[in-house]
């Protein structure tokens, strides 16, 4: 996950100084089966070949999956060699896109959140849930986790899963309410499917560092419009929240908020082109609806790293 946070920092660095080709993904709803395909290609550019990225992928979303015990989520990365175009390699996308999302999650809370922060209120309990808890661990030194889902049973599953985990030594702590999670939580990750806000704005303490990457589309939002009107607001990319971040869409059109209340990029902090935190009081937000150029730097690092460890099948191709 470390690895993965510093690839996130480096895809978002080029991301917002021009040297990433992204285009806007196509979105291919599935009607007849409930789901929605997109296709998400991206090229990073850099000075040395070795340095570059082309990848395209897939992910699919079909709701009816799980009564056919599949994942609801399907992705596969075709990379390619960014010279030549020649593909070279077949990643698991679902994987690969769980990873980095968290990764970028990780990335945005190493650079906006209080260095003291100890605790985390962790909202869903998927295979998005898990790796976030992996990443804020990574970046912070969290000591208590507060958990809550929809679903008790995978909160269980979640639990049992970091029992003995390398990275994450938290004490798990199953809440009963947003308010019980929020209660004293320095960051909070909503990683859920909800439409709506999953938590009231009261519940914040002050200076919490909120990562939100559930929604993706105008019409559903995690974080309540009171919470984004006075948060210092950093996002993957302007013109892709615009475009589809509900948590800052809605907003906009209820005439909250204007566009100029995205503060920056989160590239933008990397570069160190803006500030991040101005003090330990403010609440900070970042909100991610996922980029291509984050596919493409992942998998060149997760094929250099394969490369290195000797892992994978090779196939004639």
């Amino acid at each position: 996950m470390s690895l993965a946070i510093d690839a996130m920092k480096q895809a978002f660095a080029a991301f917002s100084d021009g040297k990433a080709l992204v285009p806007p993904r196509i979105h291919l709803p599935i009607a007849p089966h409930a789901g929605l395909s997109l296709i998400m290609p991206s090229f990073v550019d850099a000075d040395a070949t070795s340095a570059q990225a082309l990848a395209v992928k897939v992910v699919s979303l079909f709701d009816g999956n799980q009564a056919r015990g599949l994942a609801r989520i399907q992705a596969a990365v075709v990379v390619l060699e960014p010279d030549t175009g020649r593909p070279i390699a077949l990643l698991d996308g679902a994987m690969l896109t769980a990873i980095r999302t968290a990764a970028a999650s990780g990335a945005a809370t190493d650079l906006l959140a209080r260095r003291d922060c100890r605790t985390l209120a962790l909202f869903g309990a998927g295979v998005q849930a898990r790796t976030h808890l992996i990443a804020i661990c990574s970046v912070r030194p969290i000591e208590r986790v507060f958990l809550h889902s929809r679903t008790p049973s995978k909160v269980a599953e979640l639990i049992a899963a970091f029992a003995k985990h390398p990275v994450v030594k938290a004490q798990l702590i199953v809440a009963d309410s947003p308010r019980q999670a929020l209660a004293d939580s320095d960051i909070v990750c909503a990683t859920t499917t909800s439409r709506v806000p999953i938590f009231e704005d009261g519940d914040l303490k002050p200076g919490v560092h909120i990562n939100a990457v559930g929604s993706f589309t105008p019409q559903a939002r995690e974080v309540p419009p009171e919470t984004v009107c006075r948060a210092l607001v950093v996002v993957d990319s302007r013109h892709a929240a615009w475009e589809e971040a509900g948590d800052l869409i809605q907003p906009l059109q209820a005439g909250l908020i204007g566009r100029e209340h995205i503060h920056a990029e989160l590239g933008e902090l990397v570069l160190g082109r803006r500030a991040g935190r101005a003090d330990d009081r403010q609440i900070t937000f970042f909100k991610s609806v996922g980029l291509a150029v984050q596919d493409a730097v992942a998998a060149r690092a997760a094929l250099e790293n394969a490369a290195q460890l000797k892992l994978g099948q090779e196939v004639a191709w």
